[in-house]
């Protein structure tokens, strides 16, 4: 098991494909399950396209249309108008990802990267915790 920092920039997704993939390398696990889990009540975790960028910025704008950054909508508004719509979001999503592992790599679809899906407005140090069993 280990955890994986990750920097955000404010709202969007941040791909993580690649520092998991690295870390389940060196794991020595060659079929199994991964199990990816976000540590945060205001960021989750999807499997979404990888290839066009386009798919990520419509479903950003996707999520800002579904659930609206408006103080009079909400009780929870002390930690500022980006915090209730985004453990709304954080609920419409998941923060956890199970993953088969084949050949000692994530069997993952072609076109399918993992993402950490930062709903804040600020920046902020996330945690991703990766464990993995198998043999």
């Amino acid at each position: 098991m280990t955890t994986l920092p990750v920097e955000t920039r404010g709202q969007g997704l941040v791909d993580v494909t690649h520092p998991i993939a690295r870390w389940l390398g060196g794991v020595g696990i060659a079929t199994g399950l991964l199990t990816v889990f976000c540590r945060h009540t205001s960021a989750s975790l999807v499997i979404q396209e990888n290839a066009d960028p386009d798919v990520r910025t419509d479903l950003e704008r996707f999520f800002k249309r579904l659930v609206r950054e408006d103080p009079s909508l909400y009780e929870h508004t002390l930690e500022g108008p980006d915090d209730m719509p985004a453990h709304i979001r954080s609920a419409l999503t998941t923060a956890q990802l199970s993953i088969p592992v084949s050949g000692g790599r994530m069997a993952l679809g072609t076109w399918q990267g993992i993402y950490l899906f930062e709903h804040r407005s600020r920046t902020h140090a996330r945690e991703v915790v990766l464990h993995v069993i198998g043999e």
